[in-house]
């Protein structure tokens, strides 16, 4: 595995596998890997369509607000580095953030519309953040396919309709969220949690599988289900609701009746410090 820091030893490395004809696929992270982090590079590893397997790690600050925990999240380069190698990574980019955002960076990406709601809602600016660095990164390293976990499934959305409005020539590949036993979606974010707050967590997936299951069942009012997920998860004591959303898939609409096709159960909450997402994507029946 190599590791750059450049831009133009990345863009330089990259040039000469795609004159071999070499296929690129890319991962693009924010570090302190875990599970759902190597289940990605191992999709793009196994993938057919891919002959050299990227990954960056950049803790990208345009995505933060100014209360939020830019400065204290989690960061170890030397562990990632080994998991990156034992996931099959072929190349790791590091910049460092003058490297990515210069002096006199002054060019932004905004995705409007999907962005007004969820995560958008609660994190102003945010997807202008991931947007843009998405977007360099994009430009930097030109894969043919990148790979994101369904987990940040708001965020999958605004990648898309930035990859299909901005005519970027790569294939988004969404991987499943990956969990622990218990349902507690892996995240960087969970290191945070106290024990209590770790067990205390489980509210959220085990909120989402109960909705699932009352959609199976045949509920089809969104406000009833937006009603019940907010009241199972602001029945734990330890958990601060930030929302619960039931929306269309995948133009993350607010449904007030659910019809046919998928729809997306989505939450967000706090654990102490650790503000935690998941979701389901649930298919409803004619």
């Amino acid at each position: 595995m190599e590791l750059f820091e450049r831009i133009a030893a990345m863009r330089a490395y990259l040039a000469e596998a795609r004159a071999r004809g070499e296929r690129i696929g890319f991962v693009p992270t924010m570090g302190f890997l875990h599970k759902g982090h190597l289940a990605l590079i191992r999709s793009a590893r196994e993938d057919d369509e891919v002959d050299r397997v990227v990954v960056s790690i950049f803790v990208n600050p345009l995505q933060f607000g100014p209360r939020e925990d830019y400065r204290d999240y989690p960061r170890n380069l030397e562990r990632d580095k080994k998991l990156c190698l034992s996931g099959g990574t072929d190349a790791l980019f590091v910049p460092a953030v003058e490297e990515m955002y210069p002096e006199g960076f002054a060019t932004h990406v905004e995705v409007t519309g999907v962005t007004d709601i969820l995560c958008g809602r609660s994190r102003p600016g945010h997807f202008r953040g991931v947007a843009t660095v998405v977007a360099k990164l994009f430009n930097i390293v030109q894969p043919d396919s990148a790979y994101f976990g369904i987990k940040d499934a708001q965020q999958v959305v605004v990648i898309r309709r930035m990859v299909e409005d901005l005519d970027f020539p790569v294939k988004i590949k969404v991987h499943p969220t990956v969990r622990e036993e218990d349902g507690l979606a892996v995240s960087s974010r969970n290191i945070y949690l106290s024990a209590e707050e770790r067990r205390a967590a489980t509210v959220l997936y085990r909120s989402l599988k109960r909705a699932e299951e009352l959609v199976v069942q045949g509920e089809r009012n969104g406000l009833r289900l937006k009603r019940f997920l907010e009241d199972a998860i602001g029945a734990e004591p330890l958990a601060r609701l930030d929302y619960a959303e039931v929306v269309s898939w995948p133009d993350l609409k607010p449904l007030n009746e659910l019809r046919p096709g998928q729809v997306l159960l989505a939450v967000a909450a706090y654990f102490g410090r650790a503000r935690l997402i998941d979701n389901l994507l649930v298919e409803v029946k004619a």
